[in-house]
């Protein structure tokens, strides 16, 4: 019992450390590492190349820190099927990490963010030097999401838009299918599941769960997208993609569960 105390006050004070680092670390790399890359690099296209490749292996460093503290443990399977380029990877949200693991594993990585995020002075950095996409820019939002990937980025969208509290039902925004449909991306889907859960939605990071979190991240096989464009129309297919992910993500993840 003291033991088990004791493994979870350190884990507490561990996560807090992690999370102190990483915000002290965004700001580090706002106001000394991204000037100079900016400096060094006048091409935006290259610029913004080169800061993803650094955010990616700062995320690496990050991720290895709180395997190393015994934050959580982390399984991944199927990651080579994220080596490659122009990928669509859509995946369900269940803690605060998600985008962290994702993007220390893809190459390229852009993202959908918070436009709060870009206001944020911790986060403010990574996510203007990179040249991420901001939730606000309206109706422009779906287009500059398929010219990213027309561009060569891999793209990451949590079509739940926002974590899914534990037990809740799934609510898959239509965002990423529109995506697909206006772009004729497969999807890469990706399969995030924590035992115990950690960092949700509505939990304060210090509530740490009774053993350390074990994530298991699972790449799939592409789901086409081809079938979905032979409806009558974009909104049709639109919809129907939904359903499908819906459905895709909710059934496995009950499988898993049970």
């Amino acid at each position: 019992m003291m033991r088990e105390r004791l493994d979870r006050a350190w884990r507490i004070v561990a996560t807090g450390l992690c999370f102190a680092t990483f915000g002290i670390g965004g700001l580090l790399l706002r106001l000394v590492v991204f000037p100079l890359v900016r400096l060094a690099t006048p091409d935006p296209a290259r610029r913004s190349d080169r800061v993803k490749g650094i955010i990616r292996v700062t995320f690496r460093v990050f991720v290895s820190m709180m395997r190393r503290l015994g934050v959580l443990r982390l399984e991944v399977h199927g990651l080579d099927k994220l080596r490659r380029e122009g990928l669509l990877i859509i995946a369900n949200h269940p803690s605060l990490v998600d985008v962290v693991f994702l993007m220390s594993f893809v190459e390229r990585a852009d993202c959908i963010v918070k436009s709060s995020l870009a206001r944020n002075p911790f986060t403010r950095g990574p996510v203007v030097a990179a040249n991420f996409i901001c939730n606000d820019s309206g109706a422009g939002l779906v287009d500059d999401c398929v010219a990213s990937v027309r561009r060569g980025n891999n793209l990451i969208i949590f079509p739940e838009g926002s974590r899914t509290p534990v037990g809740a039902p799934l609510p898959l925004q239509r965002g990423a299918a529109n995506v697909a449909v206006r772009g004729a991306f497969d999807i890469t889907p990706v399969r995030i599941r924590c035992q115990p859960p950690m960092l949700t939605k509505g939990v304060p990071w210090y509530r740490v769960p009774p053993q350390r979190g074990h994530f298991v991240i699972e790449v799939c096989d592409d789901i086409p997208v081809a079938p979905f464009l032979e409806a009558r129309s974009q909104a049709l297919a639109t919809r129907q993609l939904t359903d499908h992910l819906t459905e895709y993500f909710s059934k496995e993840i009950h499988r898993v569960a049970t």
